[in-house]
C-alpha cells in the first residue's frame, strides 16, 4: 500500500521539459510587447530627440502645452519663441512638440 522511495523518484524525471514548455509563452508575450510597443516608443524617441536637436532660429514649432510660435533664439536646453509681436517667451528646448515650417538653409536663398 506504501509507495516505495524508487517509485517517488523516477517521477520526477519528465518535469524539467514541461517547466521549460511553461515558459514558452510568457517568452512569447515579451517578444510580441518589445515589437508592437517598445521598439516603436524608441523610435518615436529618437525622431523627437533629431528634430529637437535640428530646431533653428526662424522655425515656426508648437510647444506640448499647445503655444505657437516662432523661434527667435536659440540656447543650450531652451529657446526664445516669439508667440505674438513683441511678445517672447523661454521654453524648454524638449517641450517643442511639432515643427510647422522650418528655415531654409542660407545656401537655399541664393
Amino acid at each position: 500500500m506504501f509507495a516505495t522511495p524508487a517509485f517517488a523518484q523516477a517521477a520526477g524525471g519528465a518535469g524539467t521539459g514541461a517547466a521549460f514548455a511553461q515558459f514558452i509563452p510568457l517568452i512569447l508575450i515579451f517578444a510580441i510587447m518589445y515589437f508592437l510597443m517598445i521598439r516603436p516608443q524608441q523610435k518615436r524617441v529618437k525622431q523627437h530627440r533629431a528634430m529637437v536637436e535640428a530646431l533653428k532660429k526662424g522655425d515656426h514649432v508648437i510647444t506640448q502645452g499647445g503655444i505657437l510660435g516662432k523661434v527667435t533664439s536659440v540656447r543650450d536646453d531652451e529657446l526664445e519663441v516669439e508667440i505674438a509681436q513683441g511678445v517672447k517667451v523661454r521654453i524648454v528646448r524638449s517641450t517643442v512638440s511639432q515643427v510647422l515650417s522650418k528655415t531654409e538653409p542660407a545656401a537655399a536663398n541664393s
